[in-house]
């Protein structure tokens, strides 16, 4: 997939387009019906098939205040639409003068003068330009003018759950990691960098690894089981995310433990991906109490992971493990 991150990079018409126009933000199932009839679209006519978004996401220009968290990242999100098979992605800077743009305009300058579109696919809510004016009537009333055909998705859902990035962010938000999957077609993930803690590990006997993640969007507070991604290592482990109120703690903080690591995780990148959450979050009389209560956790992501038991799941509460998973 080539990239282009400018509207000037384009130097010229791309063979028979086939465009779509979106945020795109998590490509859930139907973002990638979208992206298959995109694709459908430039083999039938013979030509490559353009996915356009913006970036920064035009919420986080225009109404900051809604504190809208996005699903993927930049990278991701690129990733996921090269999976799709997509041929040219053009992700236009997004800033107040792009946004006052009219949306005949954007059409006329940009779609067909610089992209040369052929056909559009677009969802059944989408629009843009100033004040939303470019929904479906207004891109079908141009493409008589134009020569371009326009293709709309009605809604797409798993029976329940119309797909959409809000229904992603309201899913993964209130825990349900499980239920996500039939929406976003994929497990939740997030990656981070394993950072100092609190070093209670040593206290607790289940080492865990402090991340400082690339997201605002983050799973509910609980305890979830997850598989994680360290490099070209895989693992199967349990995830606390909250502010460790037997602690008395206030800051939020996502901490893995992963089964049978022994190894330095400090300044590592480390990926995360929820399978199922076990519990909210739970404040415990005491430090015995929440051992126990940690040691259940592991062993029902052990059994929901499928992961045999062993020694790591029994660490000796004595044994220094704080500087081998992070904390």
């Amino acid at each position: 997939m080539i990239i282009f991150r400018k509207l000037s990079e384009v130097k010229e018409k791309l063979r028979h387009p086939a465009v779509t126009i979106g945020n795109f933000d998590g490509v859930h199932l139907g973002h990638r019906e979208i992206f298959r009839r995109l694709t459908g679209k430039a083999r039938a006519q013979g030509g490559v098939s353009v996915v356009i978004t913006f970036t920064p996401h035009p919420m986080q220009v225009v109404s900051p205040g809604t504190g809208v968290k996005l699903i993927t990242t930049t990278t991701e999100k690129e990733a996921l639409i090269a999976a799709a098979g997509i041929d040219y992605l053009l992700e236009i800077p997004f800033d107040w003068n792009f946004a006052s743009i009219p949306a005949t305009q954007f059409v006329e300058e940009i779609l067909v003068g610089t992209i040369g579109m052929e056909s559009l696919v677009i969802g059944y809510d989408y629009a843009f330009g100033r004040g939303r004016e470019g929904d479906v009537n207004l891109l079908r009333a141009l493409g008589e003018r134009y020569g371009y055909t326009v293709d709309l998705l009605e809604p797409i859902s798993n029976g329940t759950t119309i797909y959409s990035s809000t229904a992603v962010r309201n899913m993964v938000g209130a825990g349900d990691v499980k239920g996500v999957l039939s929406v976003l077609g994929r497990h939740y993930a997030v990656t981070g960098t394993v950072i100092h803690g609190d070093q209670r590990g040593r206290v607790l006997g289940f080492p865990t690894a402090n991340l400082c993640v690339q997201k605002d969007l983050l799973p509910a507070a609980g305890v979830y089981a997850v598989k994680a991604a360290v490099g070209h290592d895989h693992f199967d482990g349990a995830c606390n995310i909250g502010t460790n109120p037997t602690f008395d703690g206030h800051r939020l903080s996502l901490e893995v433990f992963l089964f049978d690591f022994d190894g330095d995780l400090y300044g590592r990148e480390v990926t995360i991906t929820f399978i199922e959450r076990l519990r909210g979050e739970m404040r415990f009389p005491n430090i015995d109490a929440l051992k126990e209560a940690i040691a259940r956790d592991v062993a029902r992501c052990r059994a929901i992971l499928g992961a045999p038991e062993s020694s790591a799941g029994q660490a000796d509460p004595g044994r220094d493990l704080s500087g081998r998973q992070g904390e």
